[in-house]
């Protein structure tokens, strides 16, 4: 951020010495939040009204209940409480170690899967019509009590039993 911070000043200082008017060099990007990918939901409900209760179902049949948040995405909310839910490309969209199978009542609640996303998961072992990435789905309001199932396995990485843990 120093480094950032002092390149800066230095092209502002290189722009002025030549009298070049500094707004037209300079694009103003905005940012909205300063979290970290997937660090919303290593946070608790601000209040009642932001409660979505979750249950996580794993491949051995254990259902996990956690109390999720609007704006929650399923995939990092299961990384906070340890569910083992791989997640490799941490919701960039390039695997499919997230997939889950989303209950018919819920499934046409959440938007519709993008192109991408069914490309992915055309290639997801144990497909199924109800099947979806738990990376692309962020709780609402609307899915409340929603149950989400893991697959009895996912093709990822690695090979050796090896279990990332969230950065």
């Amino acid at each position: 951020m120093f480094k950032s911070v002092l390149k800066r000043s230095l092209i502002l200082r290189n722009l002025k010495s030549f009298k070049v008017p500094v707004s037209s060099h300079i694009r103003r990007i905005h940012v909205t939040s300063n979290l970290w990918h997937g660090e919303y939901e290593w946070q608790d409900p601000k209040s009642e009204d932001e409660v979505v209760n979750i249950t996580y179902i794993d491949k051995d049949g254990n259902r996990i209940k956690v109390r999720g948040k609007v704006g929650d995405n399923v995939m990092y909310l299961a990384h906070r409480y340890e569910i083992p839910m791989e997640g490799a490309c941490e919701a960039s969209l390039a695997c499919t170690t997230c997939h889950v199978y989303v209950p018919p009542e819920y499934f046409d609640k959440l938007p519709p899967s993008e192109e991408k996303e069914d490309d992915l998961l055309d290639m997801a072992p144990f497909l199924k019509e109800n099947s979806r990435l738990g990376c692309q789905i962020v709780l609402t309001k609307e899915l409340e009590g929603i149950e989400v199932t893991l697959p009895k396995a996912t093709r990822n990485f690695y090979v050796d039993g090896h279990k990332p843990k969230p950065h």
